[in-house]
This record gives structure tokens, C-alpha cells and sequence, in this order.
């Protein structure tokens, strides 16, 4: 048994991770999610980083799990705790010193522009879901300005997993910018970038096979 550690991205819940927490605890898991201050303008890398490391407390045999924005704070944890993995799900891959607003021209990436955020981030999640986790992330748009601060990444082994009808971060985009900043091939699962809505089910599978070929 692990303890899932999910961390959600920008402008999210932990809620957003509820279906895919209960596929795990049928699983045998346990599942620790927690909110990030995204809701603080003046919370910086160690406030993220210790809403997580508070959440987790003496767990252990952990798998800290990042989607999207949570890709920034992932290292961070596994920085201070004991993790046996870290997994990216459609997760953002910073470097040292580079802010979150330079990450998007230093991968060269193009946001989509003219469409709503519907289109771009919940185009294959049930309406009904869809419209109950923008409604949890009104207000919570906020996200660490400064530069990242890990000179190193951590000692701990980590998966990446991509979607491949993300509409946020194209899968072509992601596979290369996933081989130039980690040195791996990232696995691949259908969906959009809220495959954590769109197909919980499946994600949790994959993240148990993770953890059992680790």
C-alpha cells in the first residue's frame, strides 16, 4: 500500500482530485489531497510547499502526485519528505530560477488563444463536473512569482504522464519538452489536461501500475 500524495494545478481544488482519490482507496491506497493558498497572493514556495508537507504528516511510502501548475511544487516536496516516486500528470517541468510566467516562453509554448477556458481545459468533462470545479476555483487564480528556488532535483524516481488530446499541453509539445527538461519518455493516457475529471478511473489505474512497477 501507498499513500497517493495529489496535488492539484493553478486556479484548482483538492476536491478536483475526489474521483481519482476513490479509485485508489479501492485500491488499498490512502490518499492525502490538500489546497494550495492559491487563494493568497502573498504565499510564496514555502507556503505551497508546506500546505503539503503539513497534509502529509508521518505518512510514509509516498507517491506525490502533480498535475499541471503542481509540477512547480512536486520537487519541492520531495525535497523535504521521504518519497518512493513522483508522478507528473500533464504537469508543468520548471528548472532553476525560472518564474512560472518564464516557463511559457522558455519551452516555447503557445497558449490558446480565443478560446474559453471551458473549451481548453474541460472540453471532454461532463458538463455537470466541469461546471462544480471552475465553480470551486473562482478566486484561486493566484500562483508563486518568484524564481524556483531548487538548485537540485531530488534523489527520487519520477513518471510522466501525458494526454494526449490535452488542449492546454499538446501531447508534441509535451513529449518534447518532457525528453529536453527530464531525459524520459513519457506514458501516455487519452483525455484532455482534466483527465483527474474526464477519466478518474483510468488515471487511477495507471497511477497504481506506477507505484507496483516502481
Amino acid at each position: 500500500m501507498a499513500t497517493f500524495v495529489l496535488i492539484h494545478g493553478g486556479g484548482g481544488t483538492a476536491s478536483g482530485w475526489d474521483l481519482v482519490a476513490s479509485g485508489l482507496v479501492e485500491r488499498g491506497h490512502d490518499v492525502v489531497a490538500m489546497d494550495l493558498p492559491c487563494d493568497d497572493p502573498s504565499a510564496g514556495w514555502p507556503e505551497y510547499t508546506d500546505a503539503v508537507v503539513d497534509a502529509i504528516g508521518d505518512r510514509a511510502e509516498l507517491v506525490v502526485v502533480a498535475h499541471s501548475a503542481g509540477g512547480f511544487i512536486a520537487p519541492l516536496v520531495c525535497d523535504r519528505v521521504s518519497a518512493e516516486l513522483m508522478v507528473f500528470v500533464a504537469g508543468m517541468i520548471p528548472t532553476y530560477e525560472e518564474t512560472f510566467e518564464e516557463w511559457w516562453t522558455n519551452t516555447g509554448h503557445e497558449f490558446p488563444e480565443g478560446d474559453d477556458e471551458q473549451d481548453i481545459f474541460y472540453h471532454d468533462v461532463p458538463p455537470g463536473l466541469a461546471a462544480a470545479d471552475m465553480e470551486r476555483g473562482e478566486g484561486r487564480e493566484n500562483f508563486p512569482t518568484a524564481p524556483w528556488p531548487l538548485e537540485e532535483w531530488p534523489d527520487v524516481p519520477m513518471r510522466y504522464l501525458l494526454c494526449r488530446d490535452d488542449r492546454c499541453f499538446p501531447a508534441e509539445f509535451m513529449r518534447r519538452v518532457v525528453r529536453d527538461r527530464l531525459n524520459l519518455v513519457p506514458g501516455e493516457i487519452d483525455g484532455g489536461h482534466s483527465v483527474l475529471l474526464s477519466r478518474p478511473e483510468e488515471l487511477a489505474s495507471r497511477l497504481d501500475t506506477f507505484w507496483k512497477e516502481r
